[in-house]
Formats: C-alpha cells, sequence, structure tokens
C-alpha cells in the first residue's frame, strides 16, 4: 500500500476568486499562492455552498449541509450553538485513522475552544471573549503588546474603513499563524505518522489592516467598482450600508487594501511553501489553498458576502500533489467546499464512519455528483435564498423577494436581472431553473421550505440598515483593569493616521458608541480631535 499523504490545507476568510493572478488578475501580486495552481490543478468553478463564515466553515469541516450541522447563518453570543457532537468532520476520521492533526488560525469552530478532531489547535479568533481561549492573543501579551485591543485592526467604527495595521510586521496575525504552520513542519512530533494542517489566515476579512509597508502597493491600481443597472434585491440593498463608506474615493481606498492584504498572505503562504520544501514534504503533501467565501467590496454598490452574487460566493480552490496532480492542470467544472471532507477521507484510505448521504464528493472521483450543476444557500424564514448554476445561468430564489435570473456568460458582472419586468423572453429557462433547484433544495436545503413540490411562501423580506459594532469583548474578563489596555480613541487615529479618505463624521460613529455605553462627551472628545487632526 502506497504511504499515505500529509494533508496542508491553507484557508483565507473572504477571499474572492477574482483577486488572484492565477486567476486572471493582472494587476495584483500573489506569486507563492500562484505558485500552488502552477504545480497543480485550478478549480474555475468552485463555490462557497453557504458564503458566510460559520455556516461555509461547518459545510467545510463536516461535509454537510445546514439541515444537519444547523447552521445556516453566523450564530454568536447568546445565540450560540454547539456542532451536533454526532457528526464526524475530516479531523476526527483522519486523527482516528492514524493522521497527526493540527489546526493554527481562524476555525470558527462553535464552542470556540471545541477542537473538532484536531489533536493541536492554537487558536486565532476575530473578537475574543477571554485571552485564555485565543493563543495568538496570548503571544501579544507575551511580547508585550497585551495593552492594544484592536490587534487586528479597529473593528467596530472602522470596520470595512482604510486603515493600517497597529502590530509590527512579525507580530501580525497572518504572520504569526505562518509561524506556527512552518514551527510544526519543522518540528513535527511522530514523523512515522502522516499530518493533517489546516492554517487558517483571517486576511482579507475586514477590518483592513496590513502593515504599513503593504498598504500602498495597489495606489491607483484597483479597477472601480460596478454598478448595477437593474435594482438589486432587498438582501443585498441591506448590505450597502454595511460598510460605511462615504464617498468615491473611499471605496477606492478600500478595495486597494483589500488586495494590499491578499499580497501580505500570499508572502506568508510562501514562507509556509519554503518550509514545505526545506523539510522534504513536498512529494507526498497534498496542499490545497482555498477560502470560504469572497467579498462584494462594493461592485454592484453592495458590500460583504452573505449573497448568491459572484463575488460573494465564487472562491479559489487550488491544489497541488505532485505524484497525482499534473501540473498547470484546469478544471472547469463545479467543486464547492462540501467536495473536501470526501476528498479527504479518499485520499487517507478511509471510510466516512456514518450512515449520511453527502452532497460533495472527492475531487480525485467522478460520477456520484452531478458536477453540470452548482446549488448554493443561506439564511431562513423570509430572508433565506437559495441558487443554482448551470454553467450559463444563475437563478437565485428568494423566499421574501423577486427571483433574480443572470447570464454569467454575458454578465459576469451581474448587473442585469434577466426577470425584471417580468421578462418573458427568458421564462423557459427560468422554469427549467426553478425545478431544478426546488430538486436541491427538497433534498440538500433547511426542511420545510418545499412544500408540495414548490417553495413555501413568505412574507416580503424588508431591509435594515445595520453596522459593525463589535467591541474587544476579552477586555470585560479584566474586571476594573480597562487603563492597562490603550484607549479606544487613540487606535483609530493611529490606525488612520494615513488615510485621508477616512473622516469620522461620515461614519455612524456616534451611533455605534453610544450603543456600547460610550457617552456624549467621550464622542463629543473624540469627534474634536478629528477636526485638529484632519480627520472630521
Amino acid at each position: 500500500m502506497d504511504k499515505k499523504p500529509n494533508i496542508l490545507i491553507i484557508m483565507c476568510d473572504q477571499l474572492r476568486h477574482d483577486y488572484l493572478h492565477c486567476y486572471g488578475n493582472e494587476w495584483i501580486s500573489t506569486p507563492n499562492i500562484d505558485s500552488i495552481a502552477e504545480d497543480g490543478c485550478l478549480y474555475e468553478n468552485a463555490y462557497s455552498p453557504n458564503p458566510v463564515c460559520i455556516p461555509a466553515r461547518h459545510n467545510l469541516f463536516t461535509g454537510l449541509t445546514a439541515r444537519e450541522h444547523g447552521f445556516d447563518d453566523n450564530y454568536f453570543g447568546n445565540d450560540e450553538r454547539p456542532c451536533p457532537w454526532n457528526l464526524p468532520t475530516f479531523a476526527k476520521i483522519l486523527s482516528d485513522g492514524g493522521y497527526s492533526t493540527f489546526a493554527f488560525g481562524k476555525m470558527h469552530f462553535q464552542p470556540e475552544r471545541n477542537a473538532y478532531g484536531f489533536d493541536t489547535f492554537l487558536n486565532m479568533d476575530e473578537v475574543v471573549e477571554d485571552i485564555m481561549e485565543d493563543e495568538y492573543l496570548q503571544f501579544l501579551n507575551e511580547k508585550g503588546y497585551g495593552n492594544v485591543g484592536s490587534f487586528h485592526g479597529v473593528r467596530n467604527v472602522l470596520y470595512q474603513q482604510p486603515q493600517q495595521s497597529l502590530l509590527p510586521d512579525e507580530l501580525h496575525g497572518s504572520h504569526w499563524v505562518a509561524d506556527k504552520t512552518i514551527e510544526m513542519l519543522n518540528k513535527r512530533p511522530k514523523q512515522d505518522r502522516p499530518f493533517l494542517c489546516v492554517t487558517g489566515f483571517i486576511q482579507p476579512h475586514p477590518p483592513l489592516s496590513s502593515p504599513p509597508s503593504y498598504s500602498h502597493l495597489y495606489d491607483g491600481k484597483v479597477p472601480k467598482h460596478t454598478s448595477s443597472i437593474t435594482p438589486l434585491s432587498t438582501f443585498a440593498k441591506e448590505n450597502q450600508a454595511l460598510a460605511d463608506m462615504s464617498d468615491e474615493a473611499n471605496i477606492n481606498r478600500m478595495r486597494e487594501l483589500y488586495a494590499s492584504a491578499i499580497t501580505w498572505v500570499d508572502y506568508n503562504v510562501g514562507r509556509i511553501l519554503k518550509a514545505l520544501k526545506d523539510n522534504e514534504l513536498e512529494d507526498n503533501t497534498l496542499v490545497i489553498f482555498l477560502s470560504d467565501h469572497g467579498e462584494m467590496l462594493g461592485d454592484l454598490d453592495t458590500y460583504q458576502k452573505f449573497l448568491s452574487y459572484e463575488a460573494s460566493s465564487h472562491i479559489p480552490l487550488l491544489m497541488k500533489w505532485p505524484s497525482r496532480i499534473s501540473k498547470g492542470t484546469r478544471n472547469s467544472l463545479y467543486a464547492d467546499l462540501n467536495d473536501i471532507l470526501p476528498t479527504l477521507v479518499d485520499v487517507a484510505g478511509l471510510e466516512y464512519p456514518i450512515d449520511r448521504k453527502l452532497p460533495g464528493e472527492s475531487l480525485f472521483k467522478e460520477g456520484q455528483k452531478d458536477r453540470h450543476f452548482q446549488y448554493i444557500e443561506h439564511q431562513r424564514d423570509n430572508k433565506r435564498w437559495c441558487a443554482i448554476l448551470d454553467g450559463t445561468y444563475k437563478l437565485t430564489h428568494y423566499y421574501g423577494d423577486d427571483d433574480t435570473l443572470f447570464n454569467l456568460r454575458e454578465d459576469k458582472e451581474e448587473r442585469i436581472n434577466l426577470l425584471y419586468n417580468n421578462a418573458k423572453e427568458y421564462q423557459d429557462i427560468y422554469q427549467e431553473l426553478r425545478k431544478k433547484l426546488i430538486e436541491y433544495e427538497k433534498e440538500w436545503g433547511l426542511e420545510g421550505y418545499i412544500e408540495n413540490d414548490d417553495f413555501k411562501k413568505f412574507a416580503r423580506y424588508e431591509a435594515h440598515d445595520y453596522y459593525e459594532g463589535c467591541f474587544p469583548k476579552y477586555i470585560k474578563t479584566y474586571r476594573g483593569e480597562e487603563d492597562i489596555f490603550d484607549d479606544l480613541s487613540d487606535e483609530i487615529f493611529k490606525a488612520i493616521k494615513d488615510e485621508p479618505t477616512v473622516h469620522l463624521s461620515k461614519l455612524h460613529l456616534k451611533e455605534i458608541l453610544l450603543n456600547a455605553g460610550y457617552d456624549e462627551e467621550y464622542i463629543t472628545k473624540l469627534l474634536d480631535r478629528a477636526r485638529k487632526e484632519d480627520r472630521y
């Protein structure tokens, strides 16, 4: 029997596929990520089956949809729920099958410290509840940076605003995740056993706080954002306010910093790949590079994820394995995060241990999954939508809004909804895809949404503007010792010191701070300082 391969999964958060050079982006520099495609296979049509962090990652880790794992959306705080105990993850299956298993960085396990089958788990989360839950925060504390509250960037007032990191390059989160992965590759225990390692970068997820040395790589190089010609879905309109952008210059700068964050991640991916080569592990290691979902980034005048549009749901997926995958291969059939678990179980020579039909199939096999269609879902009740792609068209059914149909061959930017104003010439295509989507929703979607072989009826959804107001939660665990941390206003001004497109008076700063418990006097002083520092 051949020796079982090592497996290295490198995962970004909120990385859309078209911001990598290997996917045709001519102006961005991603040579190390590109090298995975050059040495292996690039999946041209890879998708997130539920384009938001926690659901996408649970599809990835369990190989199942929200119907089974329960995460149709992000659930935090009082709404947090555990992943069902009886669903095996690929880490658990491989650990039971003789693999040493490691996870470094952002995973979004729930509960946070549930290791999901990983023997070693070093956590780096976006919003930390307690310092004891987060090894990266402990690392910063040891290095003398425990006073920094916004260590991943200022998330609340400046969530998607241009800003720069408050930390030195070598202490940045993306650098730390790479360091821990490299440390494992150099000194891994039980070297007679194969390893599974998942490396989770937070970037390019907002806050867009890359090191200052990377922050001006793409000044004036990023194309202007697109706008829709036909009206957007109500759900998409809701996302328009989330980024709190003030003008075109502000939007363009945000897009430049998103690209900079990707190139900073690429640098750290290069460090990991070098360690893999230096330790002579390349030949028998399956390397997978992917993202959980994308980012609208102002395109179609909307932001973030949650949507079926390409910028949100179309993700990069690259694989290299010298003994099994030919260099420079490209695959145009549909693939998604559901395929990762069966792929890993397959290459490890193991069996899926419970009686569940999986929506995905090993990328090294063919025949069971119809890769001519791609199904995507998100949310519940009248906020729910589901979508299907057939190689040309994408149909999205909104339970609380009108459906949309796009021709992706002729309208890659999805600016024209072919169903707008009840266009009759597309009704045959619409009805055919609608029938197919009902089949997928009935089999893989949340239970109870198909009645009498048709979509369940809901009241129309009404958009509600909202803004990111999440503050560093772990500070509260110090119980009265908050003065050991840098003041929020100092961190805000340090982060935007070299970002002239940010004007605090144009943001929903007062609303966010009042909601977080700051008083009028604090806010007035902050805005007075903004006037003095030309950031009002």
